[in-house]
């Protein structure tokens, strides 16, 4: 089976969206099933696919020849994506993402990956006009994908709620692949680290990852002195629309030595924070996965996040949830200190994420997809020729 990943997303930086395209291609190349698997990249995604350091044969990177705008990402996933997989001959091609899909175009059926339902669920994570291109975008990649793999029981769900188009009605869940990272002897990633201890976040700049409270929250915590006087706190996440008001904050609390804003970390260096973290926090507002509780339990972290669908779903019984519907800032403070007193978990094992039950999940999907588009070319086949019969008897 030959599989087509598209993989060329906006940031140049190892992110949430290339991590999964990523982890899939990986999980694949570990199936004998897989002839062949085609990463198609952006051009500013070179050094992060070089460092996730593919080695099968199987493997081909393709970048794709595009511009670092949303126009031409479109664009050319809608007009140049469905010639690719046509040279290549893919069995099945697979969005990582929600992109435009020309359906008609394809000669091969399609999936597409959802993470959440942010545009509709919460849309201030978004700058205006940039929330409507995005619904937009996502209705149009709902109703043209063949099958859609929600990563998660509760993003499934919503999909049901918001009533897309009926969409749920080709929706599967599969879950992430997460699995132990590499552990390596290198430097450490937060400047001038020194051994101080640190608190942990993985949260790109927005509105739904809730970054002020935690830095409220640190804040007031350094303030009484209920966390150790030279605790840091280290934030690893893409700029967004949040970034001017934390960073606002940051200065009005005096922070700027205290607080660590990181990006473009490879594996092995979160890997590094995870293992010398005094604990992962996070209190987002809604997920729809929760990748990083999920990477901080495998690492043996100590957890605090808040109490939402999507971490309960990976967490389990392994996270110390906090409700944050009333007094927050309260809440998340006396999480964090009680935590800091348990003593460090040992790495909890998640087979549900592991590469071999994920993708052998994937190629399921997969062979049911190539059989259904099969099976409908040879009912077009047989009605055409009966078509043509029928022609013939009228003569």
């Amino acid at each position: 089976m030959k599989v087509l990943i598209a993989a060329a997303s906006f940031s140049p930086n190892l992110s949430g969206l290339p991590r999964h395209a990523f982890n899939v291609a990986r999980s694949l190349l570990k199936q004998p099933d897989i002839s062949a698997v085609h990463l198609v990249i952006a051009p500013w995604q070179r050094s992060i696919a070089q460092a996730e350091a593919f080695s099968d044969p199987r493997l081909t990177t393709h970048v794709a020849d595009m511009k670092p705008t949303s126009l031409s990402r479109n664009l050319w996933y809608y007009r140049r994506l469905p010639k690719l997989a046509a040279s290549l001959q893919a069995d099945v091609a697979h969005m990582t993402f929600p992109v435009p899909i020309n359906s008609a175009a394809f000669p091969c059926p399609t999936v597409a990956t959802l993470h959440d339902l942010y545009p509709y669920e919460i849309p201030l994570n978004f700058r205006f006009p940039q929330i409507v291109f995005n619904r937009l975008i996502l209705r149009q990649c709902l109703r043209n994908a063949d099958a859609i793999a929600c990563v998660s029981e509760i993003t499934k769900l919503r999909l049901t709620q918001y009533a897309l188009g009926g969409a749920w009605k080709k929706a599967v869940r599969i879950y992430n692949c997460v699995e132990p990272g590499p552990l390596h002897n290198i430097r450490a990633p937060i400047p001038d680290w020194r051994g101080k201890p640190f608190l942990f976040c993985v949260a790109q700049h927005r509105r739904n990852k809730n970054l002020p409270l935690l830095i409220d929250v640190f804040n007031r915590l350094l303030r009484i002195g209920q966390i150790n006087p030279e605790m840091k706190l280290v934030v690893v996440g893409i700029p967004g629309p949040e970034t001017p008001r934390i960073h606002r904050l940051v200065s009005e609390y005096g922070l700027g030595k205290r607080v660590h804003f990181l990006e473009g970390l490879s594996e092995a260096e979160l890997q590094w924070c995870y293992a010398r973290c005094e604990a992962l926090v996070a209190p987002s507002i809604t997920e729809g996965f929760g990748l990083p509780v999920a990477e901080a339990l495998l690492a043996g972290c100590r957890v605090v996040c808040s109490d939402i669908p999507a971490f309960r779903e990976v967490g389990g019984e392994h996270c110390r949830y906090v409700d944050l519907s009333k007094d927050p800032e309260e809440a998340l403070g006396a999480a964090i200190v009680a935590a800091l007193k348990d003593p460090r978990r040992k790495p909890v094992s998640l087979p549900q994420f592991s590469a071999p039950v994920i993708a052998e999940q994937y190629i399921t999907l997969y062979r049911r997809l190539i059989a259904l588009v099969a099976l409908k070319r040879s009912a077009r086949f047989s009605a055409a020729m009966h078509a043509t019969a029928s022609e013939r008897q009228s003569l």
